[in-house]
């Protein structure tokens, strides 16, 4: 069992290596009839790419998507879409070091426990490489939940987290870091700089919200909406740790401090805080779904660390080849499209049990 699946009723599985000819994505239970075309993907894949700053690692590559199958004259057809990036800027000399020398922060010694081999041009099948198509199945998600905004946004790099006093969404597509607080912008830069020159690099937490989702998707005890979500978001590659609503910071407040009041509305209640981040009992109220992610500093850096060979051999690991110097930059779109997906799951399976 591999567990290259994610979702219910609507799925998608991911194939290829972050070296391979081409990386790609089956999406499987979309429904029929709803407009798709490569043009309408690409924009998503366009924010992650790579080499697009010095903030983010220089491999270059087009990350250009092309659907195999699954649509006709622009709109699905109800069966398995397919969707293939080609690798275009492959350089596993890069890795040729790294061939009986475990990396510390990476999967190389724990692909090895489990496989007893491993790919280590660039980690393989566990590099974030895979994420790209994954973004391509997000859009594809989006297009079934259209009535759902998604803003996605980076909140903290190094420590530093923006004002939200000076939260401006607009900001979010003027800088590289998809920051909504431009002083904090200008602070990251210095930071990441400093790091680059350091050898090192930085972690950061993402922030997630989706807005019309409506209630009642998700389920009670085994089909949380926010279970899934923790899943979704935690599956991505360098988070360590993720937030729905409130989170950990729920556990220093007061009961009373803690409740969503709710007042009488027109519809629906009027509630007059979110602190549950959108989701009661495994179900979502209404009010913006949010999410946190907490991606840890990226493993691959200059600096000198300690670890050992394949046959048990103390030695030194200095990571070569082209990184992000603060992998949650480009992991904020994944951040959104695991969203994505994960709520247009619960939309179908909403939509099966209660019409």
């Amino acid at each position: 069992m591999s567990w290259n699946t994610f979702g219910r009723a609507l799925r998608f599985t991911t194939w290829g290596e972050s070296h391979g000819a081409a990386i790609g994505v089956v999406v499987d239970g979309c429904p029929p009839g709803i407009a798709l075309s490569e043009e309408y993907i690409q924009p998503f894949l366009d924010d992650r790419r790579p080499g697009q700053s010095r903030f983010t690692t220089q491999r270059r590559e087009a990350d250009r998507v092309r659907i195999l199958s699954g649509t006709f004259e622009g709109r699905t057809t109800g069966t398995p879409i397919s969707l293939l990036i080609e690798n275009t800027d492959q350089r596993p000399r890069d890795y040729s070091d790294m061939a009986r020398t475990y990396r510390p922060g990476h999967a190389d010694y724990t692909y090895d426990a489990k496989y007893g081999l491993r790919d280590y041009r660039g980690g393989g099948r566990s590099s974030a490489r895979e994420t790209a198509v994954r973004v391509a199945a997000g859009a594809v998600a989006r297009a079934v939940i259209p009535q759902v905004t998604i803003t996605v946004w980076v909140a903290e790099i190094g420590g530093d987290a923006i004002d939200p006093a000076r939260f401006d969404t607009d900001e979010i597509a003027r800088n590289p870091f998809f920051c909504p607080d431009p002083g904090a912008a200008a602070r990251w830069a210095d930071a990441l700089d400093r790091a680059r020159k350091d050898g090192s690099s930085l972690g950061a937490v993402v922030q997630c919200a989706a807005t019309g989702v409506p209630a009642g998707w998700g389920a009670p005890l085994y089909g949380k909406l926010d279970a899934d979500l923790a899943a979704a978001v935690m599956s991505i590659n360098a988070v360590k740790g993720v937030e729905i609503g409130d989170g950990f910071a729920a556990a220093r407040l007061r009961g009373e401090d803690n409740a969503d009041p709710m007042r009488p509305g027109g519809d629906a209640p009027q509630f007059l805080a979110n602190h549950a981040g959108g989701i009661a009992g495994g179900i979502s109220t209404g009010q913006p779904v949010v999410v946190r992610a907490a991606f840890k500093p990226t493993s691959s850096i200059l600096t000198p660390v300690k670890s050992i060979t394949s046959d048990g051999s103390a030695t030194e690991v200095r990571t070569r080849g082209r990184h992000d110097p603060c992998v949650g930059i480009r992991g904020t779109p994944v951040v959104a499209a695991m969203m994505a997906f994960t709520l247009a799951d619960h939309m179908l399976l909403h939509r099966a049990q209660c019409g």
